[in-house]
């Protein structure tokens, strides 16, 4: 196909403002997909996308228009994966901004517009959901032009479940969006803005060739990861995968490789053939490092194996998985997993849980810390349990984020209350229109655990929250150790700041107190720092009453009885063994 006749570009929106049924509408409308085989959200292949109503995996997709290619590619809204978006918009050339017409514009719209900017796309901006009677379309249309500097002609009002005023968005990216401007002279280069690994093809790259082609049984380079591989098969998606002789200049196809694992090509990376090998990668190629990390265990230790063998499963076909195996004294073998948020950690659990039938029990999500030794080693640490002795520590770096939420005006108070509450600082607050956009810097883990439930309660749902990783910052943390009938259980180990492991000592064993069931003997359960206790809740004995038999007579036999009684409970509690339920390891989870 002439370079002039395709148009690249995707679909960029907040989380649930209709991407993916603006997408099954253009397909409907250019023939790509036959009405019998029509379905809704048709680019959300896994059960899990459809029933939560988001896109998890970024799809592409080639629809004819006027004598056009044009490919498209629905990505995910959610803030977990802006990498994968970021590396999709440079595949493309021009952008579909939705805003939901009811909802205005949010968090993750403005994240979008900035990647879309930085990557200097043209957008095109659609208010979508026009149909609704909760549609503010003058209101919304302000907040846009505000944004983009646009006029007010230039936005498209659809409503992409009915269909209305679809076609216009068609026109306009034929008309709007530059062709692709690539050399297909020059050695061969493509970008690899996905892959996933099928289990019987091995591994698949969804690719944007830049420059020349790659044709049908080419030997392939990754310039950044340096692995060779053969391109077994290359051609378009529509939306199922059509083979073809080559992929050419400013195409987006896939490619079938030999490799065995998306380590091997990953996200970003450029592609080269080994007939011409270009001497220059693609910009922008980063290493996805995870920064959340939680220890997952099964609840029978008889299923290590299969745990073991599910992740290491998917983590063929997510390369932002990274796992180490873990053990526990008191949960047994384990494996400790890295993701990219909590959105990931709930996808990768949920399925773990469903597609390998296994019972977990997940514990408490920390990040990662960087410690600076008294020999000026550095090292990283995963969980609380990996911190050195403190005599050996000079410093202890934990991560920040910047971070940014747009609310209704009525609500700035109370999110800059909850900023603060969280050791966060406000560093500026402007407004779109009726909307406030507060930006904040926080450290990362204060809000790993409820901070988006809180913020949902506090703005009645209005608010809408947009984060990225700032750097690592030296702050005064200790390790908070809890003890069950004196018995240390690292498993429940966490870091805090100084000025708050008091407070958050006293909730957790509080919370504990309701969990560990009554033993027939005292049992303590205490939160400390380096030895030293800070907080104490103790569980009563079951007690027999062992006076009941007595009918008068003299108080010394009553005494004697009572006396006999608490030396037992004192021997009892000597080798008494208490068991920790599996929910004592998610009480951390909310801790509200």
């Amino acid at each position: 196909m002439d370079q002039s006749h395709i148009r690249n570009f995707c679909i960029i929106a907040h989380i649930d403002h209709g991407k993916s049924t603006l997408a099954d509408r253009m397909m409907e409308m250019t023939g790509t997909v036959q009405k019998r085989d029509m379905k809704s959200q048709l680019l959300d292949s896994m059960d899990l996308e459809r029933e939560k109503g988001i896109t998890i995996k970024l799809a592409p997709v080639r629809m004819q228009y006027q004598s056009h290619d044009l490919n498209l590619i629905d990505t995910p809204g959610h803030v977990d994966f802006s990498y994968e978006v970021s590396r999709s918009l440079q595949a493309c050339e021009g952008a579909i901004l939705v805003v939901d017409a009811s909802q205005g514009i949010q968090a993750q719209t403005l994240a979008n517009v900035y990647l879309a900017l930085e990557a200097d796309l043209t957008i095109i901006p659609v208010l979508n959901k026009v149909d609704l009677p909760a549609a503010d379309v003058p209101r919304v249309s302000k907040e846009v032009i505000n944004l983009l500097g646009c006029n007010e002609s230039d936005i498209l009002k659809i409503s992409a479940k009915t269909g209305e005023g679809v076609p216009a968005v068609l026109d306009a990216v034929v008309e709007r969006i530059q062709p692709p401007a690539g050399r297909p002279a020059a050695a061969p280069r493509a970008l690899i803005f996905d892959s996933y690994y099928d289990d019987y093809r091995g591994v698949i790259l969804y690719t944007r060739v830049v420059d020349g082609a790659i044709k049908k049984g080419d030997t392939i380079q990754m310039m950044a990861t340096g692995a060779d591989g053969l391109a077994l098969e290359v051609g378009a998606l529509q939306p199922t995968m059509t083979p073809e002789k080559d992929i050419a200049t400013g195409e987006i196809g896939y490619i079938v490789t030999n490799l065995k694992t998306t380590r091997d090509a990953r996200v970003g990376d450029t592609i080269t053939v080994k007939r011409a090998p270009a001497d220059k990668a693609l910009p922008g190629y980063q290493h996805v490092k995870p920064f959340v990390y939680a220890g997952f265990f099964p609840v029978s230790n008889e299923d290590y194996n299969d745990l073991k063998d599910a992740v290491e499963k998917l983590s063929l076909s997510d390369s932002a998985l990274q796992f180490e195996p873990e053990n526990s004294p008191v949960l047994g073998f384990g494996v400790r997993i890295g993701f990219l948020g909590l959105l990931h950690m709930d996808i990768v659990r949920e399925r773990l849980e469903r597609e390998y039938n296994l019972d977990l029990v997940v514990t408490n999500p920390s990040t990662d810390y960087q410690v600076t030794l008294t020999g000026g080693e550095e090292i990283d640490i995963k969980s609380a349990a990996e911190l050195p002795p403190v005599t050996k520590i000079t410093e202890i770096r934990e991560p920040w984020i910047n971070g940014e939420i747009v609310v209704p005006q009525d609500y700035i108070g109370a999110v800059i209350q909850l900023i603060v509450s969280k050791r966060g600082r406000q560093k500026n607050l402007s407004y779109i229109d009726e909307r406030a956009l507060i930006s904040f810097e926080a450290p990362l883990a204060n809000l790993l655990t409820d901070f988006y439930d809180q913020l949902k309660s506090v703005t009645s749902g209005y608010g809408s929250f947009n984060y990225e990783l700032s750097g690592y910052h030296p702050e005064d943390l200790v390790r908070v150790d809890f003890y069950v009938a004196g018995e240390m259980v690292d498993a429940l180990s966490v870091m805090a700041h100084r000025s708050e492991s008091q407070s958050l000592g006293r909730e957790v064993v509080k919370k504990l107190k309701d969990v560990v069931p009554r033993q027939s003997f005292q049992v303590s359960l205490q939160a400390g720092i380096g030895g030293k206790f800070i907080a104490r809740e103790d569980i009563s004995a079951y007690r027999k009453d062992v006076t009941a038999k007595l009918y008068g007579g003299d108080v010394s036999r009553r005494k004697k009885l009572l006396q006999k009684q608490a030396k037992g409970k004192k021997r009892m509690k000597k080798f008494g063994n208490v068991e920790i339920p599996s929910e004592a390891f998610t009480v951390m989870l909310k801790r509200d």
